[in-house]
């Protein structure tokens, strides 16, 4: 019985603060897209403390769900379940984004992206040339690029649930 509590403890935190995770992407995606630019420290960073500080209240909710009690592996579970529902929300929108409204933006990146290989190895054969082409495609791809940030959001995720949970940890004493 307590552990399916647990387990709706987990499912409950992962559905709420994965969301807020995947808001937090598309809002980021859209603000991106209105400055016109690529990619922005100033956001990245604004987006990298309050996706900790999601992680961070996340957690803490499940701690206090859990009779203030939290092992680094219910820690781990939480915050893999919010990267996961994060990550999900995260990369429809962006599918979405560069599908629909901003689908030069990944034409952009494989023209800038064979400029700068033209410009690191001017003497590129016809056949050199093409097989950076073709890998930059590969790259670049929408599914890539999903890919890509699934991947970065449930590693990131990871990192900072287990940062958080040894921090937060708190295990029951067993006589």
């Amino acid at each position: 019985m307590e552990q399916q509590m647990k387990s709706s403890a987990v499912k409950s935190i992962a559905y709420t603060y994965g969301m807020y995770l995947g808001l937090l992407a598309i809002l980021n995606t859209v603000i991106l897209y209105i400055l016109n630019e690529e990619r922005n420290t100033i956001l990245s960073i604004i987006g990298f403390i309050i996706t900790v500080i999601i992680y961070i209240y996340g957690i803490s909710a499940y701690k206090k769900m859990n009779e203030n009690y939290l092992t680094i592996k219910e820690s781990l579970k939480a915050g893999m379940g919010m990267a996961v529902i994060g990550g999900i929300i995260g990369s429809i929108y962006i599918l979405f984004h560069y599908s629909f409204i901003q689908p030069e933006f990944i034409d952009n990146i494989r023209e800038n992206a064979m400029i700068t290989s033209i410009e690191a190895n001017p003497n590129m054969t016809e056949e050199q040339l093409a097989m950076t082409e073709k890998m930059t495609n590969i790259f670049t791809s929408k599914f890539a690029i999903v890919t890509m940030y699934l991947i970065a959001s449930l590693f990131f995720g990871f990192l900072i649930s287990l940062i958080v949970g040894l921090i937060k940890k708190r295990e029951p004493h067993s006589f």
